[in-house]
């Protein structure tokens, strides 16, 4: 063989054990002591609060800006006046929850759960709403919102919003 060959073989060879030792790793966990304070009423900026459970809990005018809240529960929690700027949003289930004046701006709200939601002045403005269920949710009074944020989003015959836009029914 070749040392140019073997070179190659081994390159992958490398490349290959590289790939499965590092797929074996874990996902990030959440922070426990983050999650806690959060829960505790604090604010918690760019904090890891991966699956943190913030269901009915009273957490208003807090900021999480920039947070991993990635599978939290924020289900009939009320978090009025919170900004979650920028933060992971993706798979969150915050059913029946009160999201008065709440700004989710900039934030990836991948296939969130907001059924039922009361998001009367929350701020859309450069969110991600793909896959967001909407159903039921209350934000006819919501800024930021684009017809484009809301196309990949779905909702029902109850979803209110504001004047001029529509959202496609969840199937």
């Amino acid at each position: 063989m070749k040392p140019s060959t073997l070179v190659a073989a081994g390159a992958v060879a490398l490349m290959t054990f590289a790939s499965v030792a590092l797929s074996a790793l874990p996902a990030a966990a959440q922070n426990a002591a983050q999650v806690d304070h959060s829960r505790g009423g604090a604010s918690c900026p760019h904090c890891n609060l991966f699956q943190a459970d913030f269901s009915n809990l009273e957490l208003k005018s807090r900021d999480y800006a920039g947070a991993r809240l990635r599978q939290a529960d924020m289900s009939a929690a009320v978090m009025n006046n919170t900004t979650m700027a920028g933060a992971d949003l993706r798979d969150v289930n915050a059913y029946g929850a009160v999201f008065t004046g709440v700004s989710f701006a900039g934030a990836n709200m991948t296939n969130a759960s907001f059924v039922g939601t009361y998001l009367e002045g929350a701020n859309f403005r450069g969110a991600t709403l793909t896959g967001v269920n909407f159903s039921g949710a209350e934000m006819d009074r919501a800024v930021g919102l684009t017809q484009r944020q809301l196309d990949g989003a779905c909702g029902d015959a109850t979803t209110t919003l504001p004047r001029g836009l529509r959202i496609p029914t969840c199937g």
